[in-house]
């Protein structure tokens, strides 16, 4: 008897009391957080002046990578014929 007495308050315990204690502490948090300057939120880029009509304006173009150099004398791989099992 005393066994089901006991899960039953741990049931309650994490079925009600478990969130309002979890609520706390995270509203506690955030508070604390936006206090401290901890959620910082950088400021929106300044948008430039609209395209033209028809054209296209990037705002970000990723740097080439240099293409790895092939060494000399090489005229490729072996080719290997295969055939196709059905």
């Amino acid at each position: 008897m005393r066994f089901w007495l006991i899960l039953i308050l741990v049931i309650f315990a994490l079925r009600y009391l478990l969130p309002i204690v979890l609520r706390l502490v995270l509203a506690g948090f955030v508070r604390k957080q936006m206090r401290s300057g901890g959620f910082v939120v950088p400021p929106p880029a300044r948008p430039g002046p609209p395209p033209a009509p028809g054209q296209v304006r990037v705002d970000y173009v990723p740097p080439v990578a240099a293409e790895p150099e092939k060494p000399k004398g090489f005229k490729g791989g072996e080719y290997v014929d295969f055939e196709e099992v059905k």
